[in-house]
């Protein structure tokens, strides 16, 4: 077997402490073809003398003295390529990190690169001839919610001509932002913010490429990066979308009403209702745990009669339906939820009227909530508690981010709406980071109808009612007064992320948010090749924050799934020999990727060629030897062992 070694000077850095003439005697009895030095082999020069002198040589395997495989290995990949061998016929040893920059005595960095240099060649004469696959792709994307973050990702693939697939729980797109009059920290009104957005997805320039499914939620799917199969399970709004108007007469008509759960109960909707005033898209929907002909089995049509497009636009007999939809990627934008309050029996939620949430007292502040904005409907002397279930160890020992500033925002507002009103805020931290954010704040601490003081632990302070008021007590004896308690919950994944994370396979961090491949410098893309994440589904994140992870991971997906162009695998895949394998599945446990999956039929594991990333977890945990790494095999890593312990 003929094995060539060219040996990187790479300047003075590796040449001036490691001698090529010393290394090359070192290797004299090693089998050795040729060996050749270069100034610098990552040079367009030398890449050039590189690609020549294989053509010329025609070696069999090839041996790269040089720098870090992570910085150069892909670069002389290319070149063996270009000069018509296989790339997996090379290895790489680094010289410049693992000797040159760590050894301070030339004679023992000379022994130890030759020692490198000798396990590196009876690897590589093992090493085979491997090709990568190229594999179809579909070219369009789901996207998992219509909060921003999903907003903005559907409008980005969209503007770059992709076809999206948004999917969306609720009647209706925009997520929790629509609802909220006025946005910290400039007290942007929040529908006005994202009124344009969500128009320009429903009927602007490339509404064509972007497909709405409302009261619709992912019930499985299949396949892997660039041939996702996901079937969508819709529930019906009970009317002909396409010839609906929005004119809201069926709305007026309909004579039952129940609580609202876009104004958290406090208000009243119709069985026929659109989901709040201004939500697109402009339609209504029929809630059957209203209406009576489905909770009595009654005959009432007033929704339907009332129509002015006729009587058939309201559809009772419509069912739930599945859709199914082949796309290449998967964006998840399903937001967060807050904590549930009632956990805190001693803060009295859900038991004392006086005790609200800050999202609550959001909706009790809007023009279109259920006190229609009115000032007077508010108490004069309001109690805020921060850090509802965060910051404790029993509870979420993060920190939520946002809800300081949020809860000196509704100081804000309430402070101008009610000049009259006396506000206090018991926190534990303020968290007021970033260019904006501390001005809330200030104006909060600066304002003399507003207090604020410190408290030690939640398990501390305790809510009474006494004579009609609220009293709240804390720990050390302090006792206030207030006609309304506010309390701010912490943020905490959606109550559907596990469910939804199994069914995508995708890992949760030990928060319970969706699990980044990298939380600092791979944000967008989670630990499921195809799979991206976006907004509070990976953590608590505000508006700001989850438009940018929505582009991000838009970009993301452009990249990586580029339209027309097939899908390339790197073959340094793990297989599974079916001979050996029990089928005792630990490699599906340990697996990081998610890329073993069980032939039930056969009773082994199958490892997918797509979503694996070569880690070689499930190879050193498989009891049976079952598992084998593609261009890592045992003998290949024994071998280079054993020369360099010669």
């Amino acid at each position: 077997m003929k094995i060539g070694l060219y040996f990187c000077n790479c300047g003075s850095n590796i040449a001036e402490l490691v001698d090529p003439e010393k290394v090359r005697l070192g290797l004299a009895q090693d089998g050795l073809a040729y060996f050749k030095t270069y100034p610098f082999l990552c040079s367009e020069e030398g890449k050039a003398f590189l690609e020549q002198d294989l053509r010329d040589e025609r070696p069999d395997r090839v041996v790269i003295a040089a720098c870090t495989p992570r910085e150069h290995e892909a670069t002389f990949m290319r070149v063996l390529e270009q000069a018509g061998m296989n790339p997996y016929l090379m290895q790489m040893v680094n010289l410049r990190e693992q000797v040159a920059w760590v050894t301070k005595e030339p004679e023992k960095a000379v022994r130890k690169a030759v020692l490198a240099i000798r396990g590196a060649l009876l690897r590589v004469a093992l090493q085979q001839e491997l090709e990568r696959e190229e594999l179809e792709v579909a070219s369009s994307v789901l996207v998992l919610g219509g909060g921003p973050a999903g907003l903005k990702a559907s409008l980005t693939l969209a503007r770059a001509g992709r076809k999206v697939v948004l999917v969306e729980k609720g009647p209706a797109i925009g997520g929790l932002p629509v609802l909220y009059e006025e946005l910290f920290p400039d007290l942007e009104c929040g529908p006005c913010m994202l009124e344009p957005l969500m128009g320009e997805l429903i009927h602007g320039e490339y509404a064509d490429n972007i497909e709405l499914l409302t009261l619709s939620e992912l019930a499985e799917v299949k396949g892997f990066f660039g041939n996702f199969s996901a079937t969508i399970r819709r529930r019906p709004r009970y009317l002909d979308e396409a010839t609906c108007i929005g004119c809201g007469e069926c709305v007026e008509a309909c004579p039952v009403a129940g609580k609202n759960p876009f104004d958290s109960g406090m208000g009243e909707k119709k069985a026929m209702a659109f989901a709040f005033p201004g939500a697109l898209p402009n339609l209504p929907y029929l809630d059957p745990a209203l209406c009576t002909r489905f909770t009595e089995g009654g005959e009432c049509r007033l929704c339907s009669e009332s129509c002015p497009m006729g009587a058939d636009v309201v559809r009772y007999q419509d069912a739930e339906t599945l859709v199914e939809r082949q796309v290449g990627a998967i964006v998840v934008a399903t937001g967060a939820s807050l904590y549930d309050c009632t956990t805190f029996t001693q803060l009295g939620y859900g038991v004392l009227p006086q005790v609200k949430t800050a999202h609550e007292l959001e909706r009790m502040l809007a023009s279109n909530g259920p006190f229609a904005g009115d000032p007077s409907a508010l108490p004069e002397r309001i109690l805020f508690i921060h850090c509802v279930g965060s910051l404790d160890e029993g509870h979420r020992p993060y920190c939520s981010g946002i809800c300081c500033q949020y809860a000196f925002k509704l100081n804000r507002l309430l402070r101008s709406r009610l000049p009259q009103a006396r506000i206090h805020h018991l926190y534990r931290e303020i968290a007021a980071a970033g260019k904006e954010a501390s001005a809330l704040y200030l104006s909060a601490r600066e304002d003399p109808g507003t207090a604020l003081s410190r408290y030690g632990s939640l398990a501390g302070l305790s809510v009474r009612e006494e004579g009609g008021e609220a009293r709240v007590f804390v720990a050390g004896g302090e006792s206030l007064s207030a006609d309304l308690v506010v309390l701010c919950p912490a943020v905490v994944p959606g109550e559907d992320a596990g469910a939804l994370g199994a069914l995508l396979e995708v890992s949760l961090d030990r928060f319970g948010f969706y699990e980044e491949m990298h939380g600092r410098i791979d944000a967008s893309s989670s630990k499921m090749r195809g799979i991206y994440l976006a907004g509070a589904c990976q953590g608590p994140a505000d508006i700001q924050r989850a438009a940018l992870q929505g582009v991000a991971a838009a970009g993301s997906v452009l990249c990586e799934l580029v339209e027309g162009r097939k899908l390339r695998l790197e073959p340094l895949f793990a297989s599974v020999d079916p001979e050996l394998c029990s089928g005792c599945r630990v490699c599906l446990m340990v697996c990081p990727y998610r890329a073993v999956s069980f032939d039930s039929e056969k009773g082994v594991a199958c490892v997918s060629s797509v979503l694996c990333h070569g880690c070689g977890t499930c190879v050193a945990a498989c009891p049976a030897g079952a598992s084998r790494a593609q261009h890592f095999t045992g003998e290949m890593i024994l071998a280079e062992i054993e020369g360099a312990l010669k």
